[in-house]
C-alpha cells in the first residue's frame, strides 16, 4: 500500500516549499493522479535551532511536536523535515509519534558514498548542525572521509544562511562570503560538498554555480518517494 509524506516545516519557509517542489519534480508520475499526497505544515514559529543547541536559547520540540500532531491529524504515513539542524532533535521526536521519519542526514551521506566515493567531503552548513556532528557521524559511518569548515568559514556560511538566504537578500549580497567559504575549503582539500543547511542548494542555485555537490533536500526527497512505494524520476 503506498503512503503519504508529512512535511514537518518552516525551517525555513523556503526551503519547504523547494522539498515540496523536488518530491513534485524527481516523482516519476505520468499525469496528477500519479503523484504522492502531501500534507504540509510550515511552521516558521519554531524556535531557531542553531540557538537552542549552542545558546540556550527557546526549544523548539515542543512546537515541533505541535506541527507532529497536526500532520497525524492530517493521516500522514510518515514525516520529513527540511531542516538539517532539526535532526539532532530527532530522537526526541521518534518518542512523541509512531509515524516513521525518514532521515535527510542518512540519505545525503550514503548519496557521498555513492556519487563522489573515496573523495573529501567538504560539510557546509550551520554551526549548530556542525558542533551536533550530525554529518560527521553519518559519514564517518560511510566511511566517506570529510573535512569541516573552521572558524572563519563556519561565519560566512552563517552569513550566506541567515542574513542571506533566509532573509531574501539578492544572491550578490552573498556571493563573496559562499565562494570565500568553497576556495578555503577547496584549498585543504575538498573534493565535492556537501550542502548540509536546506538553505545552501537555494544559494548555489541563485548564484548560478557549478559545484560537485550532494543536495540533501534532494535525496530527502528521492528516498520520501522510494519510502512512499513511488518510483524516482529516471532511476
Amino acid at each position: 500500500m503506498k503512503k503519504t509524506i508529512g512535511i514537518l516545516g518552516g525551517m525555513g519557509p523556503m526551503a519547504t516549499a523547494d522539498l515540496f517542489q523536488k518530491i513534485t519534480a524527481l516523482t516519476a508520475a505520468e499525469g496528477d493522479s500519479g503523484h504522492i499526497r502531501i500534507y504540509i505544515d510550515s511552521n516558521a514559529s519554531i524556535p531557531d535551532r542553531t540557538a537552542a543547541i549552542l545558546d540556550g536559547g527557546e526549544d523548539p520540540v515542543p512546537a515541533m511536536t505541535d506541527s507532529l500532531r497536526k500532520l497525524e491529524a492530517c493521516g500522514a504515513g510518515c514525516v520529513i523535515m527540511p531542516c538539517n539542524t532539526a535532526h539532532y532533535f530527532l530522537p526526541r521526536l521518534v518518542e512523541r509519534t509512531e509515524l516513521p521519519f525518514v532521515s535527510m542526514i542518512g540519505a545525503a551521506a550514503s548519496a557521498c558514498r555513492a556519487r563522489f566515493p573515496g573523495k573529501a567531503v567538504g560539510i557546509l552548513a550551520t554551526t549548530g548542525t556542525l558542533s551536533a556532528g550530525l554529518y560527521q557521524e553519518a559519514l564517518a559511518a560511510q566511511g566517506a572521509p570529510f573535512l569541516e569548515p573552521g572558524g572563519v568559514e563556519r561565519e560566512a556560511l552563517m552569513e550566506v544562511i541567515y542574513q542571506g538566504v533566509k532573509a531574501g537578500a539578492p544572491p550578490s549580497r552573498y556571493r563573496e562570503a559562499f565562494r570565500s567559504v568553497i576556495e578555503s575549503m577547496a584549498g585543504q582539500g575538498a573534493e565535492c560538498f556537501l550542502l548540509a543547511c536546506t538553505e545552501l542548494p537555494l544559494a548555489v542555485r541563485a548564484l548560478g554555480l557549478d559545484l560537485p555537490c550532494v543536495d540533501p533536500t534532494e535525496e530527502l526527497a528521492k528516498a520520501a518517494i522510494r519510502f512512499c512505494g513511488y518510483s524516482v524520476r529516471g532511476e
